[in-house]
């Protein structure tokens, strides 16, 4: 063993004691870091609006602080883009993460020097739990690669800003940059066909122990290798022990990985967001990721089922129940205050307490990242309507993730017309266009080349009515989905495809 693997282990034991204080104090963890977050607050203009200064318990403050989402939370964030101090967390936030809007185009979400120190303790955490439960720290002395946007870094009113995991670039820990890959060169460039394509250069020969990413993305890598060397991913980097992933569901991508790899890899699920590093997979035994309770957020569940009644009961984590879902809803210490993240969450252990999640609480499309939500999809078919001789009954929109003879991926629309365009293609390019306007992760993909253009199939006349009817919910308040992760709506369609 290796003195640097040697090391590795004795500060994941450290860690692990750590960790293993709040874990089993849940409940008194969470008052702490509720109180911390008010106390800070009320130096804020977030904090003389909502009174903070009277806020002395949960009861107090979800009676004081409605739940947000981005759009509800946007006048605040513009008066910090604009330079005003001590806002929504005291002083200025350090960065800004960049991502997809969803009625006003980008959203720029703070990042606070608490809150990344948070995101970087959360990430190296992950590893350390991972040695400490399998003994396995070898892969320390390979070379790492983490999969992940441009470090470069834009600047609103000296303020930084760019994607999360640009961000994140930065603060790779300095025992680990001799051991990291790409180089900073080949990672800052935009283009991502051009970027694993150099990415391939730079690790096909060297000893890859650690590959990390969004899966989508990772696939893409691995299949060059596999065509560039005629080798399964395992077979060419002999000692690869360990793959990182977070952003979407593994599970449509685990069997073409395995495919792939040649054979089995231990894994570790993270689950980070530009609002908050929330959770990681602290057992390969165990299912579920450990919710972090001692990382400056303090969380509060909604039941899915109930979250849009008037006011639906807001509870804690010593409230939740297993095999519910609920609506995540957080407040850190980078200044987000009972902020919708749209993600549901399902506990499947309280002691401790860990998570999967389960869904949106509004339905999307994020096979592969993307994000999609039905105002977009919405937005882009009323363009495409605007601009044809078509006329649409009613339509869905479905991930395919497996389609035939070796193509891409892409989404599916599925569209009943009334009055079918005279020129197709030219209606589904609107569509496509106005996507790639609305939405930087899926044009990020299409150009890419990681997802192709969508395709559109039409369903007969009367098609979504009779599909309704099948599943018992034709008429009254039940409406079609206009989108979903999965193809549960589309392959009911088949039927009924012209």
């Amino acid at each position: 063993m290796s003195l640097k693997a040697f090391a590795a282990k004795l500060f994941a034991k450290n860690i692990s004691k750590k960790t293993a204080k709040w874990v089993n104090e849940p409940v008194k963890t969470q008052e702490k870091v509720f109180q911390h977050l008010i106390e800070i607050g009320k130096e804020t203009q977030f904090g003389r609006d909502h009174d903070f200064q009277n806020i002395k318990s949960h009861a107090d403050f979800a009676q004081q602080v409605p739940i947000r989402d981005y759009e509800e939370l946007k006048s605040y964030v513009q008066e910090i883009i604009d330079g005003k101090d001590d806002v929504l967390w005291p002083g200025k936030p350090i960065y800004f993460a960049k991502t997809s809007g969803t009625t006003s185009g980008a959203k720029y979400i703070p990042i606070t020097k608490a809150s990344i120190k948070h995101q970087v303790e959360a990430s190296r955490n992950a590893i350390l739990s991972y040695i400490h439960e399998t003994g396995n720290a070898d892969f320390v002395d390979g070379k790492m690669i983490f999969l992940q946007g441009s470090p470069i870094l834009e600047e609103k009113n000296g303020i930084k800003l760019g994607r999360l995991s640009g961000i994140s670039a930065h603060y790779i820990p300095s025992y680990l940059q001799k051991n990291r890959l790409p180089s900073w060169e080949t990672n800052c460039i935009e283009d991502w066909e051009t970027k694993v394509d150099k990415i391939i250069e730079e690790t096909e020969n060297e000893d890859m122990t650690v590959i990390a990413g969004i899966p989508s993305w990772v696939q893409m890598y691995f299949e060059k290798l596999n065509a560039k060397s005629g080798k399964k991913v395992g077979q060419l980097f002999k000692n690869f022990q360990l793959f990182i992933y977070g952003g979407v569901n593994y599970e449509p991508y685990r069997a073409k990985f395995e495919d792939l790899m040649g054979r089995r890899v231990d894994s570790i699920e993270l689950f980070p967001a530009s609002e908050g590093f929330f959770a990681y997979q602290d057992s390969q035994k165990e299912e579920g990721m450990l919710l972090l309770l001692n990382s400056g957020i303090f969380y509060e569940f909604i039941k899915a089922d109930e979250f849009f009644e008037e006011n639906p009961k807001r509870l804690t984590i010593a409230e939740v129940e297993l095999n519910v879902d609920y609506a995540l809803i957080v407040s850190t210490n980078a200044g987000l205050w009972a902020y919708n993240i749209g993600d549901t969450v399902r506990f499947v252990s309280v002691k401790p307490y860990r998570v999967v999640v389960s869904g949106r609480i509004k339905h999307f499309i994020s096979a592969f990242g993307e994000h999609v939500i039905a105002k977009e999809v919405e937005e882009a078919i009323k363009i495409a309507i605007e601009n044809t001789d078509a006329l649409v009954n009613e339509f869905t929109v479905a991930p395919q993730t497996a389609p035939q003879n070796g193509e891409l991926p892409y989404h599916e629309w599925l569209i009943e017309f009334e009055k079918a365009p005279t020129d197709l293609a030219k209606f589904s390019k609107f569509i496509e266009e106005s996507m790639k306007k609305q939405n930087s992760y899926y044009f990020d993909l299409i150009d890419g080349s990681i997802l192709q253009p969508l395709k559109i199939t039409k369903i007969k006349t009367g098609g979504f009515q009779d599909y309704m009817k099948t599943i018992g919910k034709l008429g009254g308040q039940n409406k079609v989905q206009r989108l979903s992760n999965d193809r549960k709506v589309a392959d009911g369609l088949i039927p009924f495809q012209l």
